[in-house]
């Protein structure tokens, strides 16, 4: 192995370009989690969730109106 080493030898050019390749190790990044919905999805999902009870409030008040107007009549 010794005899093989000596009979090459290194050659540097002395004009030209010399181009060495390096190769970066690829490197992983921590996973990052994504959502199972959308920040448009939720948004639209309180909107709806906000009218449902105003419609469910504005039922009770109307009930509530029937009855005390039912309790008079009689």
């Amino acid at each position: 192995m010794a005899e093989m080493k000596s009979m090459f030898r290194k050659v540097l050019p002395k004009q030209g370009q010399l181009s060495v390749e390096d190769t970066t190790p690829t490197v992983l990044c921590n996973p990052k989690l994504l959502p199972l919905k959308s920040l448009t999805l939720e948004k639209l999902e309180k909107m709806q969730q906000v009218a449902q009870d105003t419609v469910h409030q504005q039922e009770l008040a109307e009930k509530e109106k029937q009855q005390i107007t039912h309790r008079t009549m009689t």
